[in-house]
């Protein structure tokens, strides 16, 4: 797949001293959508801003739609939308002149029938003769985005969208950033809900400390650094694990009835079948078994724990 965003050496250093980004190297593909993850000030809002131009790297290089974001800024502008974290709107304009304002900013011709279309997919087309400090906070984000595809960009970025959003709208932007995707915007989103992440992204890249660890397919990602907690149901509770089961990692719940191991998914044996078998030599009669994945959390607190 063309990458439409390419990134090369890229490093920031603040005058204080600060390395905020090194040496980063990332091609993010047409269409998809990555999610950059990262604790606090791990550097996920200074890739961005580079990439926007919004701030002026130490080192390195980045294109977008092959145009040189520093040689060739306007070009490179053009073709990127933001939505950044803090909802900044014009509090007494309508939806409406937010919206299109946004537009002409980028020499865009009038284009109603876009605005309207954009605005109905982010359910504001019933709220666009009201005025930005009429609408609720998660309407607002909604304008923001309204604001960033306004100029018709091909990638967007979205810098903790739903941030301070409820659940249900939460779930219902999910959709709108999936229709964007299918459109063919190329999205970059960072965010604190791993949730969102693990439901929406094709790729996940993980960034700690200004440093790029990884960039993989979520669905890899999960199996090769992914951990399966087998649940064992008894039919009898333990009052302890015996002696033959006490070195095999084992954890027994509070009321006895259940036992769990924790295995690799990426290991050549798992040592299930050697566990089941120290159940029946010690008389421990299994009712029932259950496997659940790591979720994507699970694998996230690993990987910056490894990289500590």
């Amino acid at each position: 797949m063309t990458a439409i965003v390419e990134i090369r050496g890229l490093s920031k250093v603040y005058a204080s001293g600060t390395a905020a980004l090194s040496d980063v190297n990332l091609d993010i593909r047409e269409g998809e959508i990555l999610a950059l993850l990262g604790p606090n000030g791990a550097g996920k809002t200074t890739l961005i801003s580079i990439v926007c131009g919004l701030v002026t790297p130490s080192s390195g290089r980045v294109s977008v739609g092959g145009h040189d974001i520093v040689r060739d800024y306007r070009a490179a502008r053009a073709l990127i939308g933001l939505v950044p974290q803090e909802v900044s709107v014009e509090p007494f304009a309508p939806v409406w002149t937010t919206v299109s304002f946004s537009r002409g900013l980028f020499g865009r011709p009038r284009d109603d029938a876009h605005l309207e279309k954009v605005l109905r997919a982010l359910a504001l087309w019933d709220k666009r003769h009201a005025r930005n400090n009429e609408l609720s906070g998660g309407m607002k984000r909604r304008v923001l985005i309204a604001k960033a595809l306004a100029h018709e960009p091909r990638v967007l970025f979205l810098d903790e969208p739903t941030a301070g959003v409820d659940v249900s709208l939460r779930r219902e932007m999910w959709d709108v950033v999936r229709q964007l995707r299918d459109s063919g915007v190329t999205i970059i989103l960072t965010t604190h809900y791993l949730e969102e992440a693990e439901q929406m992204a094709d790729r996940i890249g993980v960034i700690d400390k200004g440093r790029l660890l990884l960039v993989e397919e979520k669905a890899k990602l999960m199996r090769e650094f992914g951990r399966k907690r087998l649940t064992v149901e008894l039919v009898a509770p333990l009052a302890a694990l015996p002696e033959s089961l006490a070195a095999r990692g084992l954890a027994v719940s509070e009321d006895g009835t259940r036992v769990t191991y924790d295995y690799d998914t990426r290991a050549e044996r798992t040592g299930i079948a050697h566990l089941l078998a120290a159940f029946a030599a010690e008389g421990i009669a299994v009712r029932d078994l259950s496997t659940r994945q790591s979720s994507l959390e699970e694998v996230f607190l690993r990987l910056v724990e490894e990289n500590a």
